[in-house]
């Protein structure tokens, strides 16, 4: 099993929310963290915050020379020493409804959010298995639960549930933990995204579906508002890399706790209809 209390961690989508938190937290904690940005300016900030053992790396995870390019910079840095953690968490949040979806935003977050994790987790696979490490997934609550018009970036996070599973046991032999990391509302800006995507909303779907995606953006915002910091989230992973048996799943926040337990007692159709009530969604269709 893994369990390091120190050494080189890469983590991607360091530029906000629970990337640079973990970025920051675990650069605090004696880790020598790579952490991935797409802009320059945002790793200049992570340089002034951070200290000097804190490297910003560009990298991109749609895309392959940039992978290779951050992965070849990590290798150079860290020699034979290897790397004991790494973080997969970029990614995006995007949705709508899914009868009148533009398919190229469901094919974005999923090129993010779930193909982009394959795509960092093979380049940088040959450095965790020097030491071994730890892989660590940021998954959601929502990788177990499904909202209505979240389909892209549920579909996504359920996705990486099922891949770290596949992988936990595929790198078993090597003694690689695997952990996936579930939080519930967190203070983050992915949310933002969502509210966004209700003003870019075709007429075809405001005629059908405006009042859902109206109260939609309620819940946005009020899930910003409960959040709670990125720093448990970092704290959560920090503990995951640290341990010489991490869990395989971790969740964080107390609505993340109270919905999975409800999750695998209730039946599907009260369950659903629990959350149906809890979105205070309107239920009637409009008119023709």
């Amino acid at each position: 099993m893994a369990g390091n209390e120190s050494g080189a961690v890469v983590v991607t989508g360091a530029s906000t929310g629970i990337g640079r938190a973990t970025a920051l937290f675990l650069d605090k904690h004696g880790y020598r963290v790579f952490a991935g940005v797409r802009k320059e300016a945002d790793a200049e900030s992570l340089a002034e915050e951070g200290s000097g053992k804190l490297t910003p790396i560009t990298i991109d995870v749609t895309d392959d020379q940039s992978i290779a390019s951050a992965k070849q910079e990590v290798e150079q840095a860290v020699g034979d020493d290897g790397v004991v953690g790494l973080v997969n968490n970029a990614g995006i949040g995007d949705g709508g409804p899914i009868e009148t979806m533009d398919l190229d935003v469901l094919r974005k977050v999923l090129e993010v959010n779930l193909v982009g994790q394959v795509a960092v987790t093979q380049a940088f696979l040959p450095l965790i298995r020097q030491v071994p490490g730890t892989i660590v997934f940021i998954a959601s609550i929502g990788g177990r639960i499904a909202s209505p018009f979240m389909s892209p970036y549920n579909t996504s996070k359920f996705g990486v549930e099922a891949l770290s599973e596949s992988l936990r046991q595929e790198l078993a032999p090597w003694a690689i933990d695997v952990a996936v990391i579930e939080p519930g509302s967190i203070d983050t800006p992915i949310w933002d995204k969502g509210v966004e995507t209700i003003g870019e909303m075709p007429e075809a779907s405001k005629r059908l579906y405006g009042r859902q995606m109206k109260r939609m953006e309620e819940v946005f915002k009020e899930t910003a508002s409960r959040g709670i910091s990125p720093e448990k989230v970092a704290e959560t992973i920090h503990e995951a890399i640290r341990s010489e048996k991490p869990r395989h799943r971790y969740l964080v926040g107390r609505d993340a706790k109270i919905a999975a337990r409800l999750k695998g007692t209730l039946p599907d159709r009260i369950f659903s209809k629990l959350i149906g009530r809890q979105l205070k969604m309107p239920a009637d269709a409009p008119p023709n």
